[in-house]
């Protein structure tokens, strides 16, 4: 049984881990490196993070733990190939279908009894995102649009499968950044852009430390003592902060639907938190 201390903590680690997480678009677009020579050093930082955390080499290799670890593996590959093919707002906003997916997997398949302001609170988080990335969206990208969309499938899952009963959540993220690395390192060989200048290795430290070293030691902590659905919701924080960095550091501006968006998640969050407990029960 989860105390109410312990769910606010959960909610503070999934919103730190959504902020983190918010830094991919600034890192990559700051890093020369391809894809997936990034998705091969920020596994490998996140993975020694995860284990130095854990403090043990212990893995429990059950098929939930490494169903999560395939997911986590997939959507971050997924994710970073998007924002390369198209761009950062667009990856972003398609990836985030995921609350609408965990929404719809609680109802149609655990049984979940659907409450009305679930619904409506999800639609509107879900209505927020578009709305804060809708100049960015362009389907002349089809690959990356394509990748990013897939990614919101695997996201979903994630989030499905780490907060399911009896998954260990720090194994999945040690095996899918073993994962990753293990994957993505051969192409590192055959990275052109490949350099390590000043710049390339400060990025790639905000990287790999703090956008998904850090935040994937929160996340496998914080997912289980959140609801499924409410996790979902707080990590749309996540691409409502994404161009906030992007626009610091790389000069691009917020348009009036993203604040008009940015605004809308944050209210339609705060008023899901405030929701009476047993209304947000399984």
């Amino acid at each position: 049984m989860i105390t109410k201390r312990q769910h606010n903590i959960g909610r503070l680690l999934m919103v730190t881990t959504a902020l983190l997480w918010g830094l991919a678009g600034v890192c990559v677009k700051s890093i020369t490196w391809n894809s997936m020579s990034l998705m091969s050093m920020r596994s490998l930082i996140s993975l020694i993070m995860v284990l130095a955390v854990r403090r043990s080499f212990k893995i429990s290799f059950t098929k939930t733990n490494v169903l999560g670890a395939l997911m986590i593996s997939i959507t971050s590959i997924l994710y970073v190939l998007s924002i390369k093919l198209t761009t950062a707002g667009t990856a972003i906003v398609l990836q985030y279908i995921a609350p609408i997916l965990v929404f719809l997997y609680s109802v149609v398949f655990q049984k979940k009894k659907a409450r009305l302001s679930e619904a409506l609170i999800t639609f509107a988080v879900f209505v927020g995102c578009v709305l804060s990335f809708a100049d960015n969206l362009d389907p002349t990208r089809i690959v990356g649009n394509l990748l990013g969309l897939l990614s919101g499938f695997t996201f979903a899952g994630q989030i499905i499968i780490t907060n399911s009963e009896g998954s260990d959540s720090e194994s999945s993220m040690i095996m899918g950044n073993a994962i990753g690395f293990l994957v993505c390192l051969p192409f590192m060989f055959f990275d052109k852009g490949l350099s390590f200048d000043a710049k390339n290795v400060i990025w790639v430290l905000v990287l790999g430390v703090f956008q998904y070293g850090l935040a994937n030691v929160l996340f496998s902590k914080g997912i289980k003592l959140v609801d499924k659905i409410e996790g979902s919701l707080i990590l749309t924080i996540e691409p409502i902060f994404n161009p906030i960095p992007v626009a610091i550091f790389c000069g691009e501006k917020m348009g009036t639907l993203a604040i008009i968006g940015f605004a809308v998640v944050i209210i339609f969050v705060t008023a899901y938190g405030l929701l009476p407990q047993e209304q947000k029960e399984n």
